[in-house]
């Protein structure tokens, strides 16, 4: 998209309920529902066939999936620092093929006591009028003594009242917990006070108050002061309802050539080290590589240092729209009176004519979360998030990608990402891995082509004695598989051993443009992503798609 050229949906007087009637195009989904038909297409509430249970005893079975795109973090003007109204972010999600989308306003008490509620009849009108677009309600939490996180609940009745009442109560910056400096007086309160926080959720999703719920750490190391001990205590306070971290933040935008300044950062990681940061990290920390964060990008890092556990921590992608490069719409000015303490919510956005300043694109214009359903339906995408079931890609990479994990003995489909395979010691297994390339330009005008695959294992060791570790010295990347030039579907067939000790394995792969020694050095990962420049950071130049593992647990032999 050029500076210029303002997209046909950007007009915020045109309600989202009327995107099929404006013609937007579902080609994304069609395109994505072969395994399902045009019944799933359609939005078919009947179970497939072919959905079974994993089998029990050794080896396993999944049910065949279609995968959905997604972004869990969008802002519209129910936060306080965001632009766009409901209309445009909806109207913006359809064109560029999302499936589903969580509107994760900022905590404040004008958003608690009056912009949830506005916000949840537009939500509401929306669902009933295009049943095609799975559109959640959200909160982004400002975590008692750390970062951000997206929680969000699946449509009920009690679904605002669950927002608003955890943000009354549990919210960090409403409640003045924000200390988590070590050794701080308030910081042990406020670390638990964390955890609270997330077993309330859980109960709630017991009780049956809301029918699911979920939460998602957000930009982890932006700042430094999400510790390995926290994001532990997070997972382990309910791992049903805390599933993992954003992979790759959003504002990807931040470091286009000539655009924000010398500075900048792709996510804006453009912070140091402070008071409040966990001490542990090193500076290195505080930046992207590959436009993903140093705890997802480095092999053997804080992310594997997790799955080292044997617990699944998934990660995932995402817009976290505010305001878009290239764009010329403006906040509009306050009536006499008002505020978004007293209103909840931002005056509509102007045109100027003018492009504006922004780091974001658009959901689902640059970065992409896929999640595996056996159905459609808001459910069903919170289970495939559940389980793990996820990929991400940047900059539209790739149009597909299903993984696969088997013994050789047997003939079934084998597990998939999120997935446990039951394997006995010293037995063959194989790894299938079924790419479909990038078939159209992106939105930037670029075919995207993958150039190679990474497959990398790590040992599982069970739970760690230091709460603060962030290594995993056993991962690495174990092959490299160059699919250079390589067009339509295609499976690659790679063979492991079980050994000893139980292992996960989990996939990488990019276009090859820019890539150097990880950040643990060549021999655990020899051509991972790269810090860019400061101000010299084009992401269309550089994309990378991530997944989930894929879990073994050796048994007898």
């Amino acid at each position: 998209m050029t500076e210029q050229q303002l997209p046909s949906w950007a007009d915020p007087s045109v309600s989202p309920a009327d995107l099929d009637a404006q013609g937007v195009s579902r080609r994304g989904l069609l395109r994505r529902a072969g395994l399902f038909g045009a019944a799933f297409a359609l939005g078919s509430a009947a179970t497939p066939a072919f959905a079974s249970a994993e089998k029990r005893g050794f080896g396993g079975e999944d049910p065949r999936l279609a995968y959905l795109v997604g972004d869990h973090h969008v802002h519209s003007v129910y936060s306080h620092d965001a632009k766009y109204t409901f209309s445009q972010l909806a109207r913006a999600g359809a064109e560029y093929g999302l499936d589903w989308m969580v509107f994760n306003e900022h905590s404040n008490f004008g958003h608690a006591y009056y912009g949830a509620e506005l916000e949840h009849a537009e939500i509401v009108k929306a669902r009933a009028r295009n049943p095609r677009q799975l559109i959640f309600q959200g909160l982004e939490w400002y975590i008692p003594a750390a970062e951000h996180c997206t929680v969000f609940a699946a449509p009920g009745p009690h679904e605002t009242d669950l927002l608003t009442q955890f943000e009354l109560a549990y919210d960090g910056k409403l409640l003045g917990y924000t200390e988590g400096s070590a050794g701080a007086a308030d910081t042990a309160r406020n670390e638990a006070h964390a955890v609270r926080a997330i077993e309330w959720l859980a109960q709630q999703r017991r009780s049956g108050y809301v029918d699911d719920v979920l939460v998602i750490a957000n930009h982890p190391l932006r700042l430094g002061i999400d510790s390995p001990h926290e994001m532990r205590a997070w997972r382990d306070a309910a791992p049903e309802i805390m599933i993992g971290m954003e992979g790759a933040p959003g504002a990807q935008g931040a470091a286009l050539p000539g655009w924000r300044g010398s500075t900048s950062i792709r996510g804006e990681y453009e912070n140091k080290p402070s008071a409040q940061s966990w001490p542990g990290y090193p500076p290195e920390a505080y930046v992207t590589y590959g436009g993903f964060d140093w705890a997802t990008a480095t092999v053997g890092g804080l992310w594997d240092s997790m799955l080292a556990e044997g617990s699944l921590y998934s990660v995932t992608t995402n817009s976290d729209n505010h305001r878009t490069v290239f764009d010329t719409w403006k906040n509009g000015d306050w009536p006499a009176g008002q505020n978004f303490d007293n209103t909840g919510r931002l005056p509509d956005p102007v045109n100027t004519d003018t492009p504006q300043p922004g780091s974001d694109f658009w959901p689902g214009e640059f970065s992409r979360t896929h999640v595996g359903v056996t159905r459609y339906g808001y459910r069903s995408v919170m289970a495939g998030l559940r389980a793990g079931r996820v990929w991400l890609d940047h900059g539209h990479l790739l149009d597909g990608l299903d993984v696969r994990l088997k013994r050789d003995c047997d003939a079934g489909r084998g597990v998939t990402l999120g997935g446990r395979l039951r394997v006995r010691k010293g037995e063959r297994i194989t790894l299938y891995v079924t790419v479909t390339s990038a078939s159209r330009p992106n939105p930037q005008g670029i075919l995207p082509e993958l150039a190679h695959v990474d497959v990398i294992r790590g040992a599982v060791r069970g739970p760690v004695a230091d709460r603060d570790s962030w290594r995993a010295p056993d991962t690495r990347v174990v092959q490299t598989k160059d699919v250079a030039g390589r067009k339509g579907t295609y499976t690659l067939r790679i063979p492991l051993t079980a050994g000893d000790e139980s292992f996960y394995v989990r996939l990488r792969g990019s276009d090859g443009n820019r890539h150097g020694a990880g950040y643990l050095g060549a021999s655990v990962d020899p051509n991972g992503p790269i810090p860019h420049e400061p101000g010299n950071g084009d992401p269309w130049a550089d994309t990378w798609f991530y997944s989930n593992p894929v879990f073994v647990d050796v048994g007898g032999s």
